[in-house]
């Protein structure tokens, strides 16, 4: 039976890293899977855009707002790891998910619970102090600096994780080799 592992997390909380890590040193084999890559699908004119990725400015915070096309390409998404699991995939799912709350008709993690009720799913919190995640944000060069204080408080919102893990504490591996210990993987 398939094993899903879902990182929940705070963009540059540590997630790919952790997956990474996590595919190194699991006994079966993981595919990782990363909402990135799902929203890269979009053209690049929907970045910044109101039925995109629509970024915009709260004093030093930047809010992020996904419009028709993004949220269909993560529904797709949702959807795959679905179909991947099917298909007999053990996953790891890096996603941001804001909050165990309704986004219009639709709640993600009530999404991933319903599609994945058939197999081991376990969500994981990845943490991280606003502090290091600022500093990691600016580091990438690729994120908006903002983006992780806006998500701050609004990723881990009423979600109950089976682990939480804090990338700010010990490295990715050793997060890695916690939830492999944790869900005999």
């Amino acid at each position: 039976m398939p094993t899903i592992i879902l990182l929940n997390g705070v963009g540059s909380a540590g997630k790919s890293s952790i997956a990474n890590a996590l595919q190194s040193i699991t006994q079966q084999p993981f595919l990782h899977v990363e909402m990135d890559a799902f929203l890269e699908m979009m053209p690049t004119k929907y970045l910044n855009h109101p039925d995109g990725l629509h970024f915009e400015a709260e004093g030093t915070m930047i809010k992020v707002d996904p419009g028709n096309i993004a949220k269909r390409a993560l529904k797709g998404m949702r959807r795959a790891v679905g179909a991947l699991a099917d298909a007999g995939n053990n996953l790891i799912v890096d996603e941001v998910i804001f909050g165990n709350t309704n986004h219009g008709a639709s709640n993600p993690l009530a999404e991933y619970q319903a599609l994945l009720k058939p197999y081991s799913f376990h969500l994981v919190g990845v943490f991280a102090e606003l502090e290091v995640l600022e500093r990691r944000e600016c580091a990438r060069g690729d994120r908006r600096i903002g983006l992780a204080k806006w998500q701050y408080t609004r990723v881990h919102e009423r979600m109950n994780y089976d682990l939480s893990v804090h990338t700010d504490r010990v490295s990715a591996l050793e997060c890695a080799e916690h939830i492999k210990l944790r869900f005999n993987l």
